[in-house]
């Protein structure tokens, strides 16, 4: 019994290391990119499956290398990166400074893993799903779109109050329960059209709105929860990005101040945003994560899906998956790229200027950004 007992122990050690050592790369977080990022051939061979567990979670475990706001599955690894549509806050960033970052972590404690890389993956729209009786082509204002999605002293609002009818049907809200890019997105553009009623940007919806949630609101954890559940219940309205939805169908998504959330109308939203050009720019991690509460053209509620990763590695297998990885994802050539994967789940690549400034800073090693730049990772770095 002892004997059978040390070989299941042994091979269950040997598997658990097995695991480890086929997943040298790991990360997850944002919903909205999952489908993407679990499509075969768009992380290469050195890269784990992504683990889909929303955008506050994702940079929880990349900013505390804590796995287990990512998977179960994997106890002791190392987070090496984090997909999210929320972006690092300053909280966020002076935090992990104080943590992990010299001068307030010399560079021969462990704990120093370097600095924070953070940039666009694809841009995207936040899409309004909705599911209303008798009505197939619903266009809401951003006005319109703020009442619809905020409570009346605790009660749900009616369809009437919002379109100005007689109809007085509960509007349902379905929202994001956890933190959430989307939902960061979304309320970035209420707060700034309507801040009397969604009074700050958080990426927890609860927390962008006065007052509680009423009964009949719906809370859910996933995109792909969100869009199931408003096509499933009656009277609701809720919000997730393009992936989910058919985002040309405005029987099933609502315009917004006239446009729907097509691939045209968020490109030309997105169209005045260009890369940081100057090396202080550069330099600042904010500059690479560009928001846009409203914009001027296009398509209202739209962002980027972005990227979190380390600047510094210490397993050197790492950094050539994660370069191999952004080499192609950003690659100029079509054929090359993962733009196909990209458009197939209704996201969209980034332009032509954005990809090459990527490219530049955070690949080549001699790059003031780039991934393991000798002077700024000597001996330091995440852990292997």
């Amino acid at each position: 019994m002892f004997k059978r007992t040390m070989i299941a122990a042994s091979l269950a050690v040997a598997a658990l290391a097995s695991a480890q050592s086929m997943a040298a790369v790991v990360g997850g977080g944002a919903t909205l990119p999952e489908q993407l990022y679990n499509t075969p051939g768009v992380l290469n061979s050195g890269f784990s499956p992504y683990f889909g567990v929303g955008s506050g979670a994702g940079k929880t475990a990349v900013l505390t290398n804590n796995i287990g706001s990512l998977t179960n599955t994997l106890p002791g690894a190392t987070v090496d990166y984090a997909g999210s549509d929320s972006v690092l806050n300053a909280t966020e960033i002076s935090t992990y400074q104080a943590a992990h970052q010299s001068p307030g972590v010399p560079a021969t404690d462990a704990a120093n893993w370097g600095p924070l890389l953070q940039f666009p993956s694809a841009a995207t729209s936040v899409t309004i799903p909705y599911n209303k009786t008798g009505t197939t082509n619903l266009n809401l204002t951003s006005e319109q779109l703020c009442l619809a999605l905020s409570a009346n002293n605790g009660v749900a609002r009616t369809w009437g109050q919002v379109l100005g009818t007689s109809d007085t049907t509960p509007v349902r809200v379905v929202f994001r329960s956890n933190s959430s890019g989307t939902s960061e997105i979304l309320t970035r553009h209420l707060n700034n059209r309507c801040p009397s009623v969604f009074t700050s940007v958080s990426s927890t919806f609860a927390n962008a709105h006065p007052g509680a949630e009423p009964a009949s609101w719906i809370p859910v954890t996933t995109s792909a929860a969100m869009a199931s559940t408003v096509a499933s219940t009656a009277g609701a309205i809720g919000y997730v990005g393009p992936e989910d939805v058919d985002a040309t169908n405005n029987a099933v998504v609502a315009r917004v101040n006239g446009l729907l959330p097509t691939v045209g109308n968020v490109q030309t939203a997105l169209s005045t945003i260009d890369p940081p050009s100057t090396a202080a720019d550069r330099a600042d991690l904010t500059k690479w994560a560009p928001v846009l509460p409203n914009p001027a053209t296009g398509y209202s509620i739209v962002g980027y899906t972005n990227f979190i990763f380390g600047q510094c590695y210490k397993d050197t297998a790492d950094v050539t998956s994660i370069r191999t990885f952004l080499t192609k994802h950003y690659n100029a050539t079509f054929a090359n790229s993962n733009d196909q994967a990209i458009i197939d789940k209704k996201l969209i690549p980034l332009t032509a200027n954005w990809k090459t400034a990527i490219r530049g800073a955070f690949i080549p090693p001699t790059s003031a950004q780039g991934v393991n730049n000798a002077s700024v990772c000597n001996g330091i770095g995440r852990p292997a």
